[in-house]
């Protein structure tokens, strides 16, 4: 079993490492260009690498953080690529649209759960949690309204799209903060990525609002 966890942490690393690096280029060159294009390619897959393996290692050696920011990757990427295929008005959504939704909304409600055991223990991993989960959640229902074509901003589907890219980028950062950053508080280093990189979400989204 140990060789098993040695070998998806290897590659755990890789791909968080590798989309890392991908996501920071696409975050601070031109958007939309045939370069952002293929950057993301690299981006998707790495990520998805990082969060299935990451959810397979918190269950192989139980670790809330790393359990946490699997399901918030893989929601986030997964909702962010659809997104793209989902660029009429009023959306034709499908089963795994539907599915990725619901998928964030249970899980937010976990961790919202968990978070209050967690305060309720003196255990402020409680508050990183509550964040997580509020931000999946507000995502999720946004995403279904969506989906019943009650959003009319015919680009939409562009600020979802870079919302939940930028998300699965903080989730990506966040692991790699927290493993190596160890001489500041943990919730700093848990909240840091989601403080500084939420304001330029909200700046980018805001030039496709009424567009």
């Amino acid at each position: 079993m140990e060789t098993l966890f040695n070998f998806l942490l290897g590659l755990h690393i890789a791909g968080g490492a590798a989309g890392l690096i991908s996501g920071t280029i696409n975050m601070i060159r031109k958007k939309g260009d045939i370069r952002h294009k293929k950057t993301g390619k690299i981006f998707f897959r790495t990520m998805l690498l990082a969060g299935l393996t990451a959810l397979v290692l918190a269950s192989i050696h139980p670790n809330q953080f790393l359990f946490t920011i699997g399901i918030f990757t893989l929601y986030m990427l997964g909702s962010g690529y659809r997104y793209l295929y989902l660029r009429a008005q009023q959306p034709q959504a499908n089963w795994i649209d539907w599915s990725l939704s619901i998928f964030m909304i249970v899980f937010g409600l976990l961790f919202f759960a968990q978070g209050v055991q967690n305060l309720l223990h003196n255990n402020y991993f409680g508050i990183a949690l509550f964040v997580f989960g509020g931000i999946g959640l507000s995502m999720s229902m946004n995403d279904i309204r969506f989906y019943r074509g009650k959003v009319r901003s015919k680009n939409f589907w562009l600020r979802g799209h870079i919302a939940r890219m930028c998300g699965t980028y903080i989730a990506s950062l966040t692991a790699f903060l927290v493993v190596n950053i160890h001489f500041l508080p943990a919730l700093l280093i848990w909240l840091l990525p989601t403080v500084i990189i939420t304001p330029l979400i909200v700046k980018w989204s805001r030039k496709y609002e009424k567009a």
